[in-house]
């Protein structure tokens, strides 16, 4: 009985339109796309972690021409909250948020122009120290996350403009 539900079940799953984002590979539509973007500096610390991780997810565009630039502006923000009895906080809230474009190379157009964002929680010690290290713990996990939901709806773009096989 069970193996016949699992049997029904599988054979109505491949009827349902689902089909890997990354189907075929790196010969893939998706990836040949991922690869051909450029990404363009983002000022600041976080800007820079965030676009060496998107050139590693995106992959290496080869010597050839990008056929897509990205641009990230970011805003970066520390707010103290949880105050103790002397008035000084206990707790941070570290936010990274990214408003990012696609922009095609040879018309100049916007193709896609969206944003991404993460937030982390970061107590505060006594140990000064401890606190900045945590933030800046924070910073890169932000940084990873932020550039995950990027690298996602660019895949996502591709696979709906991909032309038909």
């Amino acid at each position: 009985m069970r193996i016949a539900i699992a049997l029904a079940a599988s054979l109505a799953l491949g009827g349902c339109g689902l089909h890997p984002l990354y189907g075929g590979g790196a010969s893939s539509s998706v990836a040949m796309t991922m690869r051909s973007i450029a990404v363009a500096p983002i000022a600041g610390q976080s800007g820079w972690l965030v676009r060496n991780k998107l050139i590693e997810r995106l992959g290496d565009k080869g010597a050839g021409e990008a056929a897509y630039r990205l641009d990230v502006t970011l805003d970066d923000n520390i707010t103290a909250f949880g105050l103790s009895s002397n008035q000084s906080a206990t707790r941070e809230r570290r936010t990274l948020r990214a408003r990012y474009q696609l922009v095609d190379s040879r018309t100049g157009m916007v193709v896609l122009d969206a944003t991404a964002g993460s937030d982390a929680g970061i107590d505060i010690v006594s140990s000064e120290y401890a606190t900045v290290a945590a933030e800046q713990t924070a910073l890169e996990n932000l940084t990873g996350t932020v550039a995950d939901q990027i690298v996602a709806r660019i895949g996502l773009y591709a696979s709906r403009t991909a032309p038909a096989k």
